[in-house]
């Protein structure tokens, strides 16, 4: 498959500081991937700014929504463009350059022989940068208990950044996607695990953001602990 098969997904609000770089590299490390921001009214003229950088770097376009709706409902809508348009393969990835468009190229390469490939912070000990402790370690306990509850074979189940198969997200059905918030990112890896395709980590070092404020709390972290549950049971 080639790169202009791949559609990158990435949900935004407020990430006008990081756009340029990550644009920029993601061109750089996969110059025929397609891009899609998919923006929710961010007041800092983010969705302006995809504008000027698809007009210079080319095949980056921008979905504008009416206001700030969820990264699960971003995700829905970027991947429900991208599977119209007859791409083969997805990224999902933040904006904020935590995931570091250099790792493409890899998680790219599994999918060739994976279903999904998962941007793993925790697969080779621990790769993250400029956390303090106790975020750091909310979220190893918080992979811990969704692989406990889940049985998801995965070390991060909490990865955003993410690639896969065409085929996983139509046996999924995105327009079944429930969660809202983060918890969607365990909720695709559950679906496709449950629907029998094989899932692939790649080893990453995760950069907290430099620029900006992360939408990622604790109360994402807590809705997280409720949804692996719902999952396990049925319930979503």
């Amino acid at each position: 498959m080639s790169e202009r098969d791949t559609l990158v997904v990435v949900p935004t609000f407020n990430e006008r500081e990081n756009l340029a770089e990550l644009c920029e590299g993601i061109r750089t490390h996969v110059p025929r991937a397609d891009v899609l921001i998919v923006d929710d009214a961010s007041p800092d003229g983010t969705a302006d700014l995809v504008t000027v950088l698809g007009a210079r770097l080319g095949h980056i376009d921008v979905l504008r929504r009416g206001g700030r709706r969820g990264i699960g409902s971003a995700y829905r809508e970027g991947f429900r463009v991208g599977l119209a348009h007859g791409y083969r393969r997805f990224v999902s990835m933040d904006a904020d350059l935590s995931h570091e468009p250099r790792y493409l190229p890899s998680l790219l390469a599994a999918t060739e022989h994976a279903d999904m490939a998962i941007g793993s912070r925790y697969l080779r000990g621990i790769s993250v940068v400029n956390w303090n402790l106790q975020r750091l370690a909310l979220s190893v306990a918080a992979n811990a208990y969704a692989r406990s509850v889940t049985g998801l074979p995965v070390r991060d189940c909490t990865s955003g950044f993410q690639c896969f198969r065409r085929e996983v997200l139509e046996a999924i059905d995105v327009e079944r996607l429930r969660f809202n918030g983060y918890a969607v990112l365990i909720e695709i890896k559950y679906r496709a695990y449950r629907q029998g395709f094989r899932l692939e980590e790649v080893p990453i070092i995760f950069v907290e953001r430099r620029w900006g404020l992360s939408k990622n709390g604790l109360g994402n972290a807590f809705r997280s602990l409720w949804a692996v549950w719902a999952l396990r049971l049925g319930l979503m």
